[in-house]
């Protein structure tokens, strides 16, 4: 790091109580972590005095936490969770039963056979966020598995995009224009050529097709399959049998995937080779100047020259170092464009298990004590609710999120 490079921390701003509210979204939870913070900023002046140094600590970041709150609300209203239970902020659901439409989606004796179908008064998506239907249901799991993990990625890689770009800002300023063209361009390349393309897919996948003719193309077999044989994105085997047929997804794409391979096989020795020998001959031009300026200075006797010889200008470079540091930079970037991509799916599993244990708090004690009918009864399974709740998912898993919220900023963000 340089002095005067791009300051990430007003970006960081946005995006670190983001990642934190991806994984611990839940309307209930992040309105508790709110309350909270608002008690230390309207009485911090009182509370300055504390010298609890758990307290300290959550003192010190009451206003990232206050931020981290209000984006877990946002992240909460999109996974439609408050205290792991669906909501209606929106409306009901846009599901109804094909038999008979008047019947609720959760009495509906055909949905878990022939399934649910789109109201015909309302035959559009949820207006905001997940469809309350979802909640409940054999398939939850797999559908909010699928769609989070998507989401992490194409999270993720905007990011570390958005990284890169901060750098060629970084060369600008210095005026080191080589680092662009031999850095940040290829880098920009071969990431958004792999995991671009993937991210676009996935995106098209999500708002391509209809309700009756969906697209059921399999992106992990599309993408592996893009370099095991390029071109040949339904798998045909050249005597016009197609095993993949659903895996193309629009016209072109067999050509588009070779380009990109292409490109991403290109970007490699372009990150490798062009700097170091571009450096190497401005060396070499810079030492052939000083040699031609010290014999000038010979040439017309003591006294006309500036008497400084070339100790100065001959600054030392080793061509090999240079090219050692390039190799690794080079293969760092490589293997990190792949296992930092997966490390943002950090963001679904932390989701995943905040949604699994909220689940199991609620319907394990609460609702337990609840379907007993006894007052004493209810009231031990709230206040073990509670403290569950609030020092496991509050406490605990909050700061769990944290840690990977300021991991995925130290490390994964280019």
């Amino acid at each position: 790091a340089r002095f005067r490079e791009v300051n990430p921390a007003i970006y960081t701003i946005v995006t670190f109580p983001f990642l934190f509210a991806v994984m611990f979204g839940d309307v209930g939870h992040a309105i508790m972590m709110l309350l909270a913070a608002i008690y230390m900023i309207v009485y911090e002046k009182r509370l300055a005095s504390v010298t609890n140094e758990i307290f300290c600590m959550a003192y010190s970041g009451r206003y990232c936490i206050l931020l981290m709150a209000i984006f877990s609300i946002y992240t909460g209203l999109l996974y439609n969770e408050c205290f792991s239970m669906p909501m209606t902020v929106f409306g009901q659901s846009h599901y109804v039963c094909e038999s008979d439409h008047s019947k609720p989606f959760h009495s509906c004796p055909e949905a878990s056979t022939d399934g649910l179908i789109l109201d015909p008064k309302h035959p559009t998506p949820y207006p905001f966020g997940l469809d309350p239907v979802w909640h409940g249901t054999k398939t939850e799991l797999q559908f909010t598995n699928s769609m989070k993990m998507k989401m992490s990625v194409i999270i993720g890689v905007t990011q570390m995009m958005f990284g890169i770009c901060l750098s060629a800002w970084n060369h600008l300023h210095f005026d080191d224009k080589l680092s662009v063209y031999a850095e940040f361009l290829p880098q920009l390349l071969f990431l958004g050529s792999f995991f671009g393309y993937l991210s676009i897919l996935m995106l098209v996948k999500w708002v391509g097709g209809t309700v009756d003719t969906p697209i059921k193309a399999d992106l992990y077999h599309v993408i592996i399959y893009m370099f095991l044989s390029p071109g040949n994105v339904d798998c045909d085997d050249g005597m016009g049998n197609k095993e993949c047929p659903e895996n193309l997804m629009f016209r072109g794409q067999g050509g588009l995937q070779l380009f990109l391979v292409f490109i991403i096989v290109i970007c490699i020795p372009w990150m490798l080779f062009p700097k170091p020998l571009i450096l190497r001959k401005r060396h070499e031009e810079k030492r052939q100047a000083g040699f031609h300026a010290l014999r000038d200075e010979e040439e017309t006797g003591p006294g006309h020259g500036h008497g400084g010889g070339h100790g100065d200008d001959d600054e030392a470079f080793n061509f090999t170092d240079i090219f050692v540091h390039q190799s690794i930079h080079t293969i760092e970037f490589c293997l990190g464009a792949v296992s930092n991509t997966a490390s943002y799916l950090r963001l679904w599993a932390l989701s995943l298990a905040h949604a699994q244990l909220s689940a199991v708090f609620w319907d394990r004690i609460l609702m337990l004590g609840i379907q007993m009918q006894s007052i004493p009864v209810m009231v031990i399974c709230f206040f073990v609710w509670a403290l569950a709740t609030v020092g496991v998912l509050l406490l605990m898993e909050s700061l769990s999120a944290f840690l990977h919220a300021l991991r995925l900023h130290w490390v994964e963000f280019q």
